[in-house]
């Protein structure tokens, strides 16, 4: 006698795949959870858990299923084209971040350095955005994140913000980048002090400011080349 299907709304809320990720995060999933919250749902006679087993079974584990085709995945019962395509780009994001190489990122070495890595992006702009870019002891930069928009201002733009995130991505320094809207990057007074600012709180936590870019039409202010940090 066969034992019944046991479905995943039969199993408690806090075991269940995707409770458990948002618990203990995805590292404490076993594959056959991980895949099973990929495919979704089973089918009428089986539980997702019992179909993302019996595809890790059908591939003997991870190593050829990285390998596996359109085709192949869709062979199998309970795998439609729909869980076949999402599978198929999961599996090649993981093969992509696999075979990502830290020397690809980009290394800022001079003011124009900084400036040509957010220009375009930032020359057009309506508003003021404030931009900040991480680096790593190499000077590489290995983030960026706008961290507020509209005019700028010492009590909107608090180095807290700023170096919490610098903090949480263990950059070594930082560089700091604002657009003019106007397309004059001339650098405004309320500039000067938020730059001091920023300078100060960061010789304090022992993350250097290395620069604050002020950004306009084609072209750009280095507040460190002007003598302000």
């Amino acid at each position: 006698m066969t034992s019944p299907t046991i479905l995943i709304k039969d199993v408690p809320k806090e075991d269940r795949p995707r409770e458990r990720v948002l618990k203990l995060g995805a590292s404490h999933l076993s594959n056959q959870e991980l895949l099973a919250i990929l495919i979704g749902s089973g089918t009428k006679n089986e539980s997702v858990m019992a179909l993302s087993n019996r595809v890790l079974m059908h591939f003997e584990g991870l190593n050829l299923l990285k390998d596996a085709t359109i085709e192949e995945l869709t062979a199998i019962k309970g795998i439609g084209t729909a869980k076949g395509v999402l599978l198929l780009s999961a599996l090649e994001l993981g093969k992509r971040m696999s075979q990502y190489k830290p020397d690809d990122r980009y290394i800022v070495r001079s003011p124009e350095d900084g400036a040509d890595y957010v220009m375009e992006e930032m020359r057009n702009l309506n508003q003021e955005h404030f931009v900040v870019l991480f680096l790593n002891t190499k000077n590489q930069i290995i983030h960026r994140q706008t961290i507020f928009i509209g005019s700028l201002n010492a009590s909107i733009v608090h180095p807290r913000e700023v170096y919490r995130e610098a903090v949480k991505r263990s950059a070594a320094s930082i560089i700091c980048a604002h657009n003019h809207p106007s397309g004059d990057p001339s650098p405004s007074q309320e500039d000067i002090h938020v730059t001091k600012r920023l300078v100060e709180s960061g010789k304090m936590i022992g993350i250097e400011l290395l620069d604050h870019l002020v950004i306009g039409d084609r072209k750009f202010i280095s507040l460190k080349e002007k003598g302000y940090l």
